[in-house]
C-alpha cells in the first residue's frame, strides 16, 4: 500500500476535485494552480518515475495523452492549445513522485516556461 498523496488522492483518502476517472486513471485539478486550467493526470497505480515504468504499464501511459486531449477539449482549451508537463526526479522539478502531468492552459504560455 502506497503512503504518497496522489495515491490517498485515488483512495479517496484525501479529497480532489476530480474531472476525469477511469479504470488506470485519474485527472483532478491542481491545487495551487498556474493558469486558470491546471489539471494533473495520474496512473492510478503507483510508479514513482518514468524509470520505473515496466512493460505492462506502457499502455497506460499513451491512454493518458489521449485522456488529457478530451480533458483539455472539455475545459475548453481545443482553440487556443494547452501545455502538458512531466518532470522527472528532484532536477527536473519533480515533488511527488508518483508520476502525474500537468495539463496547463487557459493563458498565454510562453517558452521556456516560468
Amino acid at each position: 500500500m502506497q503512503e504518497c498523496i496522489f495515491c490517498k488522492i485515488v483512495r479517496r483518502e484525501i479529497p480532489a476535485d476530480v474531472v476525469y476517472e477511469d479504470d488506470d486513471i485519474l485527472a483532478f485539478k491542481d491545487i495551487n494552480p498556474v493558469a486558470p486550467v491546471h489539471i494533473l493526470l495520474i496512473p492510478k497505480k503507483h510508479v514513482a518515475t518514468f524509470f520505473d515504468i515496466a512493460a505492462e504499464d506502457q499502455p497506460v501511459f499513451g491512454k493518458i495523452q489521449a485522456v488529457a486531449a478530451q480533458v483539455a477539449k472539455e475545459q475548453g482549451l481545443e482553440e487556443k492549445g494547452f501545455r502538458l508537463v512531466a518532470n522527472c526526479l528532484e532536477g527536473a522539478g519533480q515533488v511527488v513522485f508518483h508520476i502525474h502531468y500537468h495539463l496547463v492552459g487557459g493563458r498565454e504560455l510562453t517558452w521556456p516556461p516560468g
